[in-house]
């Protein structure tokens, strides 16, 4: 007999890892081509105080 799900349990910041993740991929899936780096930073929140470096 298996034990039922505790639904008490709870992991914040496993969870914003899931969202970031999940807005990542519908960023990605919407645009018509690779996602620049500067749009990947804003949608993690990550802030440069200079411009990004850039990829090759």
């Amino acid at each position: 007999m298996t034990k039922p799900l505790d639904l008490r349990l709870r992991d914040d910041d496993v969870l914003d890892e899931i969202e970031l993740t999940a807005n990542l991929i519908i960023a990605a899936s919407e645009a018509d081509g690779r996602l620049p780096q500067v749009e990947v930073d804003a949608i993690l929140g990550v802030a440069w105080p200079t411009q990004p470096p850039t990829v090759p």
